[in-house]
C-alpha cells in the first residue's frame, strides 16, 4: 500500500474540503466534470455489479438478494443514464453537476456493501459469499481511482460499501470474520491515503495548465501590443481584421486609414527618442479619440497608424479620414515644446477596394504613396489607377534593371561655363535611357522609381563610374559633376564605391564634384557628415544644389564643406522671377564671395538671363544657352574646340 507524510495528506485535505481559494473552485469545476467521462467505464462497472448479484441471488433463491439486486439494478441504470445526458459538456452548474453524481456514486455504494453483507449473513454457498464480497472491495478500490478528482465522493462510496460489510463480519463473530473486518478497517486509510495523493497531483497538475495558459494569453497579448502606445502593433493589427472580418455581415463595408507622420524622424533627431515617443502616444489618444467604437487602431510601425473599423459607405470614410487628419494636424505641447505635426493619409474601403484584408491594405498603401507624392499633409482615397501606375513602375524597375546589365543607358554632359571666361569649367553627367522598344525614357519617369525601389544605389554608382571614366579623357582642369542620391549615401560602403570608381577610372579625386541636395543633408545627418568627410579628406569637392528650395540651408553651408553653391533655376528663368529673386541671387552671390564659393546659376536660356546672373556676382552659369546636354563624344568635341588657339572658339556669352 502506498504511503505518504500524515501532516502533507492533512494540509490537502484541508485545502480541499474548505473549497476557500479561487483556485480550488475552478479546479474543482475541472475535477467534478471528469466524473462524467467515459460513461461506459460506469456502465461497466454497473453491469459487473449487477451480473454478480442477480447470480448469486438466484443460486441462493433469497427474496432479500433478489429485491437488493433489484434496486441495484434501477440505481446503476439511473446513474449510467445521467452520465450520458450530463456530459462534461453540459451548461449545467458544477454543484448540480456534483450532486446528481453523488446522490447516484453514494447510494449504488450503500447497495453494493448491503448485498455483500446480506451474502455473508444469510444461506448463501461460500463461492457467492466470496463473488459478491470480492466484487464489493474491488469496486470500493476501483472507484478510489476513477473518483480521485472528488475525494469525498471517493472515499465516501468506499466507506458506504465496506460499512456494511464490517457491520456483517462484527455480528458473525467468528475469527475469520474477525480478521476480514481488521482487513477493511485497514484498507480504508490506506486507499484514502492513495485518493488524497492521487487528487494532489490531479490539483496541482490542472493548476499548472492553468497558469501556463494564463501565461500563454499575457504573452500573446504582449506580441500583439505596441510597447509604446499601448495600440495593436502589426501582429495585432492582423489578429483583429481576421477577426472582425469572419464576424461582421458579408453585406458590411469595411474603412482602412493608413496615416504616416510627415517628418516625425526630425523631432527624434532634434528633441531626442523620449519626446519623439510622448509625441507617438499623444498622436494614439487622438486617434483612439476620434474612432468610433470597435474600431482598430494599430501602430504599423515607425510614424506609421492603421485604423480599420465598420463605415456605411464611402462617404461615412471620407467623413472619418477628414475628422482623423484634423484631428492629428493640430499642434501639440510637449514639454514647453509647440510640435506641429503633419500627417498624410491613405484610404481604402472594402470591399469596393479589395475584397480581402491583404488586398485593401494594398489598396490604402498605395492611396498613402499618392498623398506623399503629391506633396505630403493630405488624404488620398484609392483608385484604381493606382494599380496602373505601380504595375507601370514595377516595370519599369525590372525594366531599369535589365537595361543596366546590358548597357542600354547612357551618361550625357552638360557643361557649366565661367561666366567671365566663357570656358567651361565643369560637365555635370546627366543618365540617359534609350529603350530598344519604347525610344527615350524621361529622366523624370524612372529616376523616382529607381528611388523607390533601391535601384538608385546600383544607377548612382554605374553613373559614378562612366562619368569618371569619361572625365580622365579630358584635361585636367575640367572637373565632373554627379547628383548624389540620398539612398546612395545610406548604402553600406558608399564612400568606397565612389573611391573605387575614381581608382579604376584613373581619376584625381580632386577632379569629381558630388552635388547633394538639402534632403540628402535631412533624411540622416550622421551618415552623410561621415560620408562627406571621408570623400573631402581624398580630395572629392561637395556643391549644394538646388539652393533656396529647400530648409535651413545657411546652416548647411556653415556645417559642410561645400566648395560650390547652385541657385535653383526657379530663381532665374521660373515664372517667379522679379527684382526680389534678382536681390536674393546678389545676396547669396555675396555670401560665396565672402566665404570663397562658386555660385552656380542653373536654368539660363537667354542672354538676358546670362549677364543678370553675371551682374548679380553667380561665377558660373549652365543652361540651354550655352549647351543641352550631349555624349561624351560631343563633349570631347566642345573641349577640344574651346582649346584650339588657332580658332580661339568660345562658348558665347
Amino acid at each position: 500500500m502506498a504511503s505518504s507524510d500524515p501532516k502533507d495528506e492533512a494540509d490537502w485535505a484541508l485545502a480541499y474540503f474548505t473549497k476557500g481559494d479561487a483556485l480550488s473552485e475552478r479546479v474543482r469545476g475541472t475535477l467534478v466534470r471528469t466524473l462524467y467521462t467515459l460513461p461506459s467505464s460506469l456502465a461497466a462497472g454497473a453491469a459487473s455489479g449487477i451480473a454478480a448479484s442477480l447470480v448469486v441471488a438466484w443460486l441462493s433463491g433469497s427474496t432479500v438478494l433478489y429485491v437488493l439486486s433489484l434496486a441495484l439494478t434501477v440505481v446503476a441504470l439511473v446513474r449510467v443514464a445521467v452520465a450520458v445526458v450530463l456530459s462534461p459538456d453540459s451548461k449545467a452548474s458544477t454543484s448540480k453537476l456534483e450532486i446528481f453524481y453523488e446522490v447516484g456514486a453514494f447510494t449504488y455504494a450503500l447497495l453494493m456493501g448491503t448485498v455483500a453483507a446480506a451474502s455473508l449473513i444469510l444461506e448463501v454457498e461460500p463461492a457467492g459469499k466470496v463473488l459478491l464480497a470480492a466484487n464489493a472491495i474491488g469496486y470500493g478500490v476501483a472507484i478510489c481511482a476513477r473518483n480521485a478528482g472528488r475525494p469525498t465522493i471517493a472515499i465516501g462510496q468506499l466507506i458506504l460499501v465496506c460499512m456494511p460489510m464490517f457491520a456483517a463480519c462484527l455480528y458473525l463473530g467468528s475469527l475469520a470474520y474477525y480478521a476480514f473486518a481488521v482487513t477493511i478497517v485497514l484498507m480504508v486509510p490506506a486507499m484514502a491515503s492513495i485518493t488524497m495523493n492521487v487528487f494532489k497531483v490531479l490539483r496541482d497538475n490542472i493548476a499548472a495548465a492553468e497558469t501556463s495558459a494564463r501565461l500563454a494569453a499575457k504573452m500573446q497579448n504582449l506580441a500583439r501590443t505596441d510597447a509604446v502606445t499601448g495600440l495593436a502593433n502589426r501582429a495585432g493589427l492582423n489578429h483583429e481584421m481576421v477577426e472582425k472580418l469572419m464576424n461582421v455581415p458579408a453585406d458590411q463595408m469595411m474603412g482602412m486609414i493608413w496615416i504616416d507622420l510627415d517628418r516625425f524622424k526630425e523631432v527624434n533627431d532634434l528633441l531626442g527618442h523620449p519626446i519623439g515617443d510622448r509625441l507617438l502616444q499623444s498622436v494614439a489618444r487622438r486617434l483612439q479619440d476620434v474612432t468610433p467604437d470597435g474600431a482598430t487602431v494599430a501602430r504599423f510601425g515607425g510614424d506609421e497608424f492603421i485604423i480599420f473599423c465598420e463605415v456605411d459607405n464611402r462617404a461615412d470614410c471620407m467623413r472619418l479620414a477628414s475628422e482623423v487628419h484634423a484631428e492629428i494636424m493640430r499642434p501639440v505641447r510637449i514639454d514647453g515644446e509647440r510640435l506641429e505635426i503633419g500627417a498624410s493619409l491613405g484610404v481604402a474601403v472594402l470591399p469596393d477596394d479589395g475584397a480581402d484584408a491583404d488586398s485593401v491594405m494594398q489598396a490604402a498603401d498605395l492611396a498613402l504613396y499618392h498623398a506623399k507624392v503629391g506633396g505630403r499633409r493630405q488624404t488620398c482615397f484609392f483608385d484604381s489607377s493606382m494599380s496602373r501606375d505601380l504595375a507601370r513602375r514595377r516595370e519599369i524597375e525590372a525594366e531599369l534593371r535589365s537595361a543596366i546589365q546590358k548597357n542600354e543607358l547612357s551618361i550625357f554632359f552638360q557643361p557649366i561655363v565661367d561666366l567671365s571666361t566663357g570656358r567651361i569649367r565643369t560637365f555635370e553627367a546627366l543618365v540617359r535611357w534609350f529603350h530598344p522598344q519604347k525610344g527615350e525614357m524621361r529622366p523624370d519617369e524612372f529616376i523616382p522609381v529607381a528611388e523607390e525601389t533601391g535601384v538608385i544605389v546600383t544607377l548612382g554608382n554605374w553613373i559614378t563610374g562612366q562619368a569618371a571614366k569619361a572625365a580622365a579623357q579630358w584635361p585636367d582642369d575640367v572637373t565632373i559633376a554627379v547628383n548624389l542620391s540620398p539612398l546612395q549615401i545610406k548604402a553600406p560602403g558608399a564612400a568606397l564605391g565612389i573611391l573605387n570608381a575614381l581608382r579604376e577610372a584613373n581619376l584625381d579625386p580632386t577632379r569629381l564634384e558630388l552635388e547633394v541636395t538639402e534632403s540628402l543633408l535631412l533624411d540622416d545627418s550622421d551618415a552623410t557628415e561621415a560620408f562627406i568627410r571621408e570623400l573631402s579628406s581624398r580630395g572629392v569637392r561637395f556643391a549644394l544644389d538646388d539652393f533656396g528650395t529647400g530648409y535651413s540651408s545657411l546652416s548647411y553651408v556653415n556645417k559642410y564643406p561645400f566648395r560650390k553653391i547652385k541657385v535653383d533655376r526657379s530663381f532665374v528663368s521660373g515664372p517667379e522671377v522679379s527684382k526680389r529673386t534678382e536681390a536674393i541671387i546678389r545676396a547669396v552671390a555675396e555670401m560665396g564671395a565672402q566665404l570663397g564659393m562658386e555660385i552656380v546659376a542653373e536654368g539660363l536660356e537667354t542672354v538676358e538671363q546670362v549677364t543678370a546672373v553675371r551682374d548679380a556676382g553667380c561665377t558660373l552659369g549652365q543652361g540651354y544657352y550655352f549647351s543641352r546636354a550631349v555624349p561624351d563624344y560631343l563633349a570631347a568635341m566642345l573641349l577640344a574646340q574651346e582649346r584650339d588657339e588657332g580658332s580661339g572658339r568660345r562658348i558665347a556669352l
